[in-house]
């Protein structure tokens, strides 16, 4: 009896004992987990200070607080890119330069697209090869005034005829002297107003010319009783090799010959030396 006693609280402390293990072992805490990171550490990216406009730019307008440096991928600088490393005082150096082209905000800036210590404005957007040449202009013969810089036009000649005699009919003979000449500017205007949506009505338009076509509209100038500019769609910017009057400058076809004017007789005469 003492026997069986003993046996039955020996069997009780060793299942005591086991529920207090396993009771132990639910409570605690997971063991961390080892992450073993086998990917390679990300390459860092070198990065230059790069001047770029924090704000646009007009075409013609001179440059003030619109600069600041901004990080680029050392990468993606181009060798036009004006940088701090190279130009560190570039911000007060180009302060007050004239932008030669319209810039955007975000664009880096490049010294392509200004203008040159002492050079005037429009000498400097003049291509190579061409001249500018001056034309009055009114509203009824420029498109109504929706004719902006940058737009490209027909030049329209309307003279008296020359028709002579005592049955002669007092006419007029209207031709189109040069064709797709773009213009560079209306009055002092060099670019279209804000967003394109104001019309510029000026008195004065300034065309781009090749030498011929200087001398053209210079003679055209004097024979015409009206120059109308006939505004031509943006499509046909690109159209090169178009006929235009040079038969005032040339006679037929033969270098040197100029057409003369006097008291509304036209005539042929050699050009002077």
């Amino acid at each position: 009896m003492v026997a069986s006693r003993i046996l039955i609280a020996g069997v009780a402390v060793v299942a005591a004992g086991g529920a207090g293990y396993i009771a132990k072992n639910m409570s605690a805490p997971p063991a961390p987990q080892v992450v073993v990171n086998s990917a390679p550490n990300a390459p860092t990216i070198q990065t230059t200070d790069v001047l770029v406009l924090g704000s646009d730019l007009p075409m013609g307008a001179a440059i003030e607080n619109q600069l600041e440096w901004q990080a680029w991928p050392s990468d993606a600088v181009s060798e036009h890119f004006v940088t701090r490393d190279k130009e560190p005082d570039a911000l007060e150096q180009l302060k007050g330069s004239v932008a030669r082209l319209a810039m955007y905000e975000g664009e880096p800036l490049r010294k392509s697209k200004l203008i040159g210590q002492g050079q005037s404005f429009m000498s400097a957007i003049l291509p190579a090869g061409k001249r500018a040449v001056a034309t009055r202009i009114s509203a009824d013969t420029s498109a109504g005034g929706f004719i902006l810089p940058n737009d490209y036009v027909d030049v329209i000649m309307t003279r008296r005829s020359d028709a002579q005699g005592q049955n002669a009919t007092q006419g007029y003979v209207t031709e189109t002297i040069l064709r797709n000449i773009r213009v560079l500017a209306i009055d002092q205007a060099i670019q279209e107003d804000e967003e394109g949506r104001k019309v510029k009505v000026g008195d004065t338009a300034t065309l781009e010319l090749t030498a011929q076509q200087a001398e053209i509209i210079t003679v055209a100038l004097q024979m015409a009783d009206r120059l109308t500019l006939a505004l031509r769609s943006v499509a046909d910017a690109q159209e090169t090799n178009l006929e235009e009057a040079d038969y005032l400058v040339t006679g037929n076809g033969r270098r040197g010959t100029v057409r003369l004017i006097r008291n509304g007789v036209v005539s042929e005469e050699g050009a002077r030396k």
